[in-house]
């Protein structure tokens, strides 16, 4: 499905549903999208949110899709989900390495649990040759400094690009240490939009931009945030500024 996400061209589901880990997620759009996609009758949205659903029939879409695209796998769900069985998620790595391969697609995964994702491929990294799929990034969500050694974690991926995705900012983050050290290619932030919307300071994403930059690492501003709007697209600014850098894989 195309997406309205500034970071990625195309949306891929083959999980839908997922349940909270962390303040991050409180008013999370996926709890918001739900009901109405039910109520479209939308295949695969059927039941509560906040059950795991997977969906064989859509493992194939990125076959189909001649030009190549940036793919975000799973805006509905996560990969690494404790209710997904790593079976399945072999399967969707399967078809993310050959589609990058014939099609050229980048696939994105995000995560709230590095934990298990290296869990899975300390199991399955023989069925790659023990080469993570060269296509294929990873990252972790950071919404404030408790959750920042989530990227401890997420480094002993050998992924050619792993990133962070500071969105919703909820608070000041440093993540210098793990900028320095190479344990990230891709810095992405954004406010909380929505009603609820928490928000965010425009002196916590001066910071990380000046991290990123100072290290070589790409960053991406996505938007503001804000209860009566996100303030993407052109209100984006920071210091009258787009941010818009995307990384390049190592």
């Amino acid at each position: 499905m195309a997406s309205n996400i500034e970071w990625t061209d195309e949306t891929w589901n083959p999980v839908t549903g997922c349940t909270r880990v962390s303040p991050g997620c409180d008013n999370c759009y996926m709890f918001a999208l739900y009901p109405r996609l039910r109520g479209m009758s939308v295949r695969g949205y059927e039941t509560d949110p906040s059950q795991v659903r997977l969906l064989p029939e859509r493992l194939e879409a990125p076959f189909k899709w001649k030009k190549p695209r940036t793919v975000f796998v799973n805006s509905m769900s996560d990969v690494f989900h404790p209710s997904v069985p790593y079976e399945f998620t072999y399967e969707m790595f399967r078809v993310m390495d050959e589609a990058s391969r014939s099609r050229g697609h980048i696939f994105q995964v995000l995560t709230k649990r590095p934990g298990r994702a290296v869990g899975w491929w300390e199991r399955f990294s023989e069925r790659f040759s023990h080469r993570w799929p060269p296509n294929v990034w990873i990252g972790t969500s950071v919404e404030s400094q408790k959750y920042a050694p989530r990227i401890t974690v997420l480094e002993r991926i050998p992924a050619p690009v792993r990133f962070v995705s500071a969105e919703p900012l909820l608070d000041e983050v440093d993540l210098h240490q793990w900028l320095e050290r190479g344990a990230l290619h891709w810095v992405i932030v954004g406010g909380e939009s929505g009603r609820g919307a928490r928000p965010m300071e425009l002196d916590w994403v001066r910071q990380l931009r000046d991290q990123s930059l100072n290290t070589g690492v790409a960053f991406f501003l996505k938007q503001l945030g804000g209860s009566r709007g996100k303030r993407g697209g052109d209100e984006a600014k920071v210091d009258g500024q787009f941010w818009h850098q995307m990384p390049v894989a190592v």
